[in-house]
């Protein structure tokens, strides 16, 4: 992939007025962009609603689920204050996967009630602390809820500064030169036109001229026709895996106090067998996965192995 040279300072090959390359993405993108719900608000706990459920999860299935986890607990303290078995059933009927992800964002609220007074921390370095929070996910928080974020880095930024700019498939080189085209001061705007180019404009197929990249002019993927893009990890089926097991084992234990396993066994997949593929062994594994991140208990009753919702 190649662009003009002669217009660049060598630094990943961005071009040298970098502020017409700011102002032209960020003219687009306030022209016109996808309206999530989420980007209507700078309330810190609405963004970190989503972002935690935006993660391995479409967004068309977020924006439904995101309105009515903040209507039924709009407030940090709300959450924190809310059993965590109603928190990650929530997660399971909304079919959001990775019950885990429920369970770290309700004792996240806890911790800002606790820790923090009730008052969201700001920075990204503060916001790691958080359960479950990573790096990603606090940048994203301090960005949109406080314009204090350094560069988004998500697959469709590094698609984006790959294909314009050809920098090379490297994660360090991915945010030096994301950070290098952020303009000081405007995380907020920039993080969400970027990522917004890459989701709209700059897809695994390209769409330039429909889209009307701001970027056609200084692209050097639009310039050679060469569209190569780092790879991109698609996202698994739901249907079958393990993780609609997983969502299907607490959504049965909601409903009883406890079950034996090969009752539960039976009543989550209609091809269980004790002995089988997908039998016991199957079964205690996935148990044993939820025991670990905190959301059911195994013991004995009666002689008999049993499964409740740890609460």
């Amino acid at each position: 992939m190649t662009g003009e040279a002669e217009e660049t300072d060598g630094a990943w090959g961005l071009p040298e007025d970098l502020e017409a390359v700011r102002e032209a993405l960020i003219s687009w993108y306030e022209d016109d962009h996808r309206a999530f719900p989420w980007r209507r608000t700078d309330d810190p706990y609405a963004i970190l609603v989503s972002e935690v459920m935006s993660q391995q999860t479409q967004l068309g299935r977020v924006v439904e689920a995101w309105a009515e986890f903040v209507e039924r607990w709009p407030t940090t303290a709300e959450l924190a204050a809310a059993d965590r078995a109603d928190v990650v059933g929530f997660w399971t009927d909304h079919s959001l996967g990775y019950n885990n992800r429920a369970k770290y964002l309700h004792e996240a609220a806890a911790q800002i009630e606790t820790t923090y007074d009730g008052e969201f921390p700001e920075t990204p370095a503060e916001l790691e602390e958080l359960m479950g929070v990573g790096p990603y996910t606090a940048n994203a928080v301090a960005s949109f809820a406080f314009n204090a974020g350094d560069a988004v880095v998500d697959t469709n930024v590094k698609r984006v500064c790959h294909r314009a700019f050809d920098v090379p498939d490297d994660d360090t080189a991915f945010e030096e030169a994301a950070n290098d085209l952020l303009p000081a001061g405007r995380s907020r705007v920039w993080n969400n036109a970027i990522m917004e180019l890459g989701g709209v404009a700059c897809g695994q197929t390209p769409r330039c001229d429909e889209a009307g990249c701001p970027w056609r002019e200084w692209c050097g993927a639009y310039a050679s026709g060469d569209f190569t893009a780092p790879d991109v990890p698609t996202q698994p089926s739901f249907e079958g895996s393990r993780r609609q097991f997983r969502g299907r084992v607490i959504g049965t234990l909601r409903e009883y106090d406890e079950l034996e396993l090969d009752t539960l066994g039976h009543r989550i997949r209609v091809d269980y067998a004790p002995d089988g593929e997908y039998g016991r062994r199957w079964l205690e594994e996935l148990l044993s996965d939820l025991e670990d991140d905190g959301l059911v208990e195994v013991g004995k009753r009666d002689g008999d192995t049993v499964a409740r919702l740890r609460r």
